[in-house]
């Protein structure tokens, strides 16, 4: 059975409400234990579909309507236009600049060592098989800009769409009250090559993109996270108008310790999922009662000191702190979890990490924080959530690429491969593919 418990010994009373500590649970119960925070959308969908409907009939006009509406800001013009984009670099620090600088370098170097390799494979003498990477020719990258302005977003999607050879890459993200762009988002999309910027947020920039206005063009893939109305908006498009990224929910995290790990470090970390979001779930696994007790105490130290301290508290309402009976039950769990983020700070880390096979991005040992990945280690932030993490990878090259098959079959080849094909076609009933070789083998 799950043993939960209010509070572990020389833990407060505070600082064990903050998470469920739960002792040995049954792997009968695992499924319950890890579900995702979920929330009342019964009426999200309906609000979703009305707003794209609108969008659909209506373009550019619902668009700035439904700014207006959500965002307050009063529009003339969707377009940022060129004077706004070059004056914020004038409003940005250069400390800030020099960051946006070096963790641009460093994701396009991780991106660029992804490129593909053209290589000619001979199946048969006379049968040769090749791929293409072509990039997309159109994508669109959703970038939030509400209670976060997600500038590092912007890096994460823009740089790799550029290396792909992307050749229109449009970026949407609401604008504030006054109808401005957080600068800080300008001058990442200018640096990182976007070609176009609208100011456009929500389901509207999503509706706008999938299926074009008089002035957001039409995109074949859209990237990006979003609340949930914008998730919902995403897989509504995708099921006939565009293609996604994929599916995604709230930010998670799961941290696997032992007590060579450093409470303070893995509270931080633990917090810093936390403050994404109140539907945010962040879960502690470990053999160690004393790692729990230790973490529990400095979340509350850390915790107190938050601007988002609030947010935190409310995600950390459905997070949970797991004592496990050995590293084997630890790695089951983790890869029935699947987390977005997985943080690794044992002393056998590497040896833990080889068994993990479900997991959007994974952190190891001490000095690793979630953030490096957040923000400029090079790797991409945009991963998979809510389990998807065991169907699906996080945002690459590959992700802004397709890739086209070529085949050239020579005389010598047909003859060689033809009676293979007539043999499997007759057995199928296909006639007319076997008559498509027999013709060139005579």
């Amino acid at each position: 059975m799950i043993n939960e418990v209010p509070m572990l010994t020389n833990v407060t009373n505070e600082a064990a409400s903050c998470m469920q500590v739960i002792k040995h649970p049954d792997k009968s119960e695992w499924k319950s234990l890890l579900a995702r925070p979920t929330f009342d959308t019964s009426s999200l969908n309906d609000t979703v579909s009305r707003i794209l409907t609108d969008i659909r009939q209506e373009g550019d006009a619902a668009v700035l309507r439904y700014g207006e509406m959500f965002d307050k800001a009063v529009l003339k013009e969707l377009r940022v236009t060129l004077p706004e984009i070059n004056e914020a670099a004038n409003l940005l620090s250069e400390d800030l600049k020099e960051a946006i600088h070096v963790a641009a370098k460093n994701i396009e170097k991780f991106h660029v060592s992804q490129k593909f390799e053209t290589k000619k494979i001979e199946t048969t003498p006379g049968v040769i098989c090749w791929q293409k990477a072509v990039g997309i020719e159109k994508v669109g990258l959703y970038i939030p800009g509400g209670s976060a302005p997600l500038f590092s977003t912007v890096l994460m999607l823009a740089i790799p769409a550029k290396i792909a050879g992307c050749k229109e890459i449009i970026l949407c993200t609401p604008p504030d009250k006054d109808g401005n762009i957080n600068p800080a988002i300008l001058y990442a999309a200018k640096m990182a090559g976007a070609t176009s910027i609208f100011k456009v947020g929500g389901v509207q920039a999503i509706g706008a993109m999938a299926y074009g206005t008089a002035t957001v063009p039409k995109v074949y893939k859209i990237f990006g996270p979003g609340n949930q109305y914008v998730m919902a908006a995403k897989q509504l498009v995708s099921l006939r108008d565009v293609a996604i990224d994929m599916p995604a929910g709230p930010s998670e995290v799961q941290v696997i310790a032992d007590e060579t790990a450093n409470a303070a470090f893995i509270a931080a970390d633990l917090l810093s999922q936390a403050e994404h979001g109140a539907d945010s779930q962040v879960i502690l696994t470990t053999t160690s009662e004393k790692v729990i007790e230790q973490v529990l105490s400095e979340i509350q130290v850390q915790l107190a000191l938050l601007p988002r301290k609030e947010i935190a508290e409310k995600a950390l309402k459905h997070s949970k702190a797991i004592l496990l009976k050995n590293n084997e039950d630890i790695i089951e769990l983790t890869n029935e979890y699947a987390p977005e983020h997985l943080i690794i700070e044992t002393a056998d880390y590497i040896q833990l990490a080889q068994q993990v096979v479900n997991a959007g991005s994974v952190f190891l040992g001490n000095y690793t924080p979630e953030s490096a990945g957040d923000y400029a280690s090079g790797t991409n932030h945009t991963l998979p959530t809510n389990g998807y993490a065991k169907a699906y990878s996080g945002v690459n090259l590959d992700s802004f690429i397709k890739k086209i098959t070529f085949q050239e079959i020579s005389r010598e080849g047909i003859q060689n491969l033809g009676k293979t094909i007539e043999v499997m076609a007759e057995n199928e009933l296909l006639y007319a593919h076997k008559n498509a070789v027999t013709l060139r083998l005579k």
